[in-house]
């Protein structure tokens, strides 16, 4: 490519923006230092040093302190001294679920505050339209042994932060009763909830900053709505059903959808997932108690012109259900709860009269989501209303009557033990199995150019475009004057995405992008609710959903139904297919761990399938030696040790070793000299509550050219993680 010289306009535009970003870095740093200390999860560092192959039931093998959390049969934690709330009596002699619901105000300010879904500059809070609420569902097994909450927000998505403080306040009133694997916190996506709740840069540069005004009152209605669900728990049933919605949504990104396997798309009837999963809650008397459901669709029917606090089309079928329920009550009154959570929505718009050009009105549905005048910023999709309000009250409608329908006919009750598992992964640094000979790894997070172009339902500005897959020099000129260059490493890893921001690299005021990502599923009889920390594209959904029921059914779990709850826990962006990422939409470019994200959470989510269908088990698969050099060279007396971690002496104490009943050491050859080693710990009921880890303790034999054969000790450790057992 030809070198590119800058007009003076360019050079003068780059210098303003130079100018404007030192300008805004320096605000926020002063911003983060007025509003409280930001911090990765406690104990938890964002740099790690992989050893060991990802193992779907241990984290990325490191020294640094990640933990997982396995859970099954009656649980208990160690926790320090607090004023805990006393459980309510539980009546035990009948068959289904403790269940209780709650549902509690969470709107914060409207006005002066920044919307968080679009990232539009000036797109700030100037009134109300509907209230937001955070709807809580709790439910235990018959003896109160088991438990879990299901908490959905009305707000873009779960930070990290917010989830953190919930879990500490939950920890201070509740003891060990609901934990971090037990505890799911999903949006709703609504792109018309105040923003200023998120500790990485990027989401605070999105959010103008932020707010602990915000921040704090998003935290009290979630936590307030888990006290009344937790004071309201009372013996019922719950029974499930399922069915399509049509009319409701498109693929906003077909092209990307295109490049899936012919094969695979023959499957499916639509590029969008049009199935609703709904969860209807009774007393034992049949009396309603509460409804989730579940359904891939962005709710973006209010687009990014829109200026007034709403929960968007889900919040509205929620208003519809719960005051059909609640008669006689004002809305967010009654006792009656009904949620709609978000699902693999990541390319599902609303907007169903597709992508238009909005100076001539013809169509704009290709490659790039382009207009021949006006470019990407005019191509715009278009909701089935009069105008943005009569669209979410369409689509909202629309949700609302499918999912009374399927709420009335709702009789396949759900039975069974409650069960969950939980997992800190660095996702920076997944080692991925494609094939028997081959693996790849994650990526340090970064966004590309198709990022900044935005979507068909809120373009973004500038010159960018949809579908870039080379980069530009005046961008690249001006990034790296504002941030660096990117490494090498990270621009091979990312490929064939243009780095635009190379976030995982960007450390100042704080890190720019999340590290520790956890990972969550929890299963109420034979329905899996797999909690995801981001937005997956329509196939990619339909991948995980499939491969997470194949992993139970393996393992004698069968006919499970496996649900997607997005927007979980932590926000990661978008998750894309593989094929998909090579065409850089901009759910691709949203991909921030590389073209093998979709792959790497795979992983893991048959992993912790695995832990829940075969009770705890420990396991950690670590690039491996033939053992038969260890006879030759016995540097190492065993080639396993489970170790546990003792706080009164800040060390680690050797449980059990190869020759333990507990442990089980597997060898796998591959070729061309390369093998891996798989560890398992088969965790017994006397084994003590507290962080663990596994060490590999091996031999390699080293052959240089014309030299003799050198055996060489070496060792590995996986990451930590908790056992929460009795």
């Amino acid at each position: 490519m030809a070198k590119r010289t800058f007009s003076t306009l360019e050079t003068f535009l780059i210098f303003l923006l130079i100018m404007m970003t030192a300008i805004t870095v320096a605000l926020l740093s002063l911003l983060f230092i007025t509003s409280g200390t930001i911090e990765n999860p406690k104990g938890f560092p964002s740099t790690e040093s992989p050893q060991a192959t990802q193992s779907p039931t241990a984290t990325q093998g490191s020294t640094a302190p990640q933990r997982s959390t396995l859970t099954q049969g009656p649980t208990t934690t160690q926790v320090d001294p607090v004023t805990t709330t006393p459980e309510p009596p539980l009546f035990q002699n009948f068959s289904g679920y403790h269940i209780g619901v709650g549902r509690a105000d969470c709107t914060g300010q409207v006005a002066d505050i920044n919307m968080m879904g679009y990232g539009k500059g000036g797109q700030n809070a100037r009134g109300l339209l509907t209230r937001l609420y955070s709807r809580a569902f709790i439910m235990a097994e018959p003896d109160g042994s088991n438990r879990m909450a299901f908490v959905s927000i009305d707000i873009g998505m779960v930070s990290q932060r917010l989830r953190l403080e919930v879990l500490n306040r939950l920890k201070s009133k509740y003891g060990s009763l609901y934990r971090r694997d037990n505890v799911i916190l999903s949006g709703t996506h609504t792109h018309s909830a105040p923003a200023g709740y998120f500790q990485y840069t990027v989401f605070v540069i999105a959010s103008e900053g932020f707010s602990n005004r915000t921040f704090n009152y998003m935290v009290t209605g979630i936590m307030k709505s888990i006290e009344i669900a937790h004071k309201n728990m009372k013996p019922g049933k719950i029974f499930m059903n399922k069915g399509n919605v049509d009319g409701t949504q498109i693929n906003r990104s077909p092209y990307s959808y295109l490049q899936n396997p012919l094969a695979e798309r023959l499957r499916y009837s639509s590029n969008t997932d049009k199935e609703m999963l709904v969860l209807k809650m009774v007393d034992l008397n049949g009396d309603d108690l509460g409804l989730i459901s579940w359904f891939a669709i962005h709710p973006v029917s209010m687009n990014n012109s829109n200026h007034l606090v709403n929960s968007d089309n889900m919040g509205y079928a929620s208003y519809l259900f719960e005051q059909e329920k609640n008669k006689g009550h004002l809305p967010g009154q009654g006792p009656f709860v009904a949620a709609f959570a978000s699902s693999n929505l990541g390319d599902v718009s609303p907007n169903i009269l597709g992508p238009r050009c909005a100076n001539t009105g013809e169509s704009c549905d290709n490659a790039n989501s382009t207009c021949p005048i006006g470019g990407a910023t005019m191509c715009m999709a278009r909701g089935p209303g009069q105008d943005m309000i009569d669209s979410t009250r369409i689509i909202g409608r629309a949700l609302y009557q499918r999912a009374t329908a399927l709420y009335a006919l709702a009789s396949q009750e759900l039975t069974g033990p409650l069960t969950s598992a939980h997992q800190w992964v660095n996702m920076t640094d997944v080692t991925v199995s494609l094939n028997s000979t081959h693996t790849a790894k994650t990526c340090k997070p970064a966004l590309g150019y198709s990022f900044a172009a935005g979507t068909i339902d809120g373009p973004g500005t500038f010159n960018f475009t949809q579908g870039t897959t080379v980069s530009d020099p005046f961008w690249d000129t001006l990034r790296d004057q504002l941030f660096g260059r990117p490494s090498d490493e990270m621009k091979e890893c990312q490929k064939p995405k243009p780095v635009l921001i190379h976030t995982g690299e960007l450390s100042k005021p704080h890190p720019w992008h999340p590290d520790i990502v956890d990972v969550q599923i929890i299963t109420l009889g034979s329905l899996a609710i797999t909690a995801i920390p981001g937005e997956l594209t329509t196939m990619s959904g339909r991948r995980l959903r499939e491969a997470i029921k194949a992993e139970f059914a393996t393992y004698g779990m069968q006919n499970m139904t496996v649900v997607i709850s997005g927007l979980c826990n932590v926000y990661t962006h978008y998750i894309a297919t593989y094929e998909e990422y090579q065409v850089q939409r901009y759910e691709a470019a949203s991909t921030i761990y590389g073209p093998h994200t979709l792959s790497a959470y795979i992983q893991l989510y048959r992993g912790l399938a695995k832990a829940i269908a075969t009770g705890e088990v420990a396991e950690v698969t670590f690039v491996g030696a033939n053992p038969k050099n260890s006879a030759e060279n016995r540097t190492h007396q065993t080639f396993l040790t489970v170790e546990k971690y003792e706080d009164a002496s800040a060390t680690w104490q050797v449980v059990h070793n190869d020759a333990s009943w507990e442990t089980r050491f597997y060898w796998h050859k591959g070729l061309l000299g390369h093998s891996n080693a798989t560890i398992q710990w088969h965790i017994p009921d006397t084994a003590k509550p507290g962080i663990y880890r596994i060490r590999y303790f091996g031999h390699n034999r080293k052959q240089d050219f014309l030299k003799p054969a050198v055996i060489l000790s070496f060792e590995s450790t996986s990451s930590d993680f908790e056992v929460v057992t009795t």
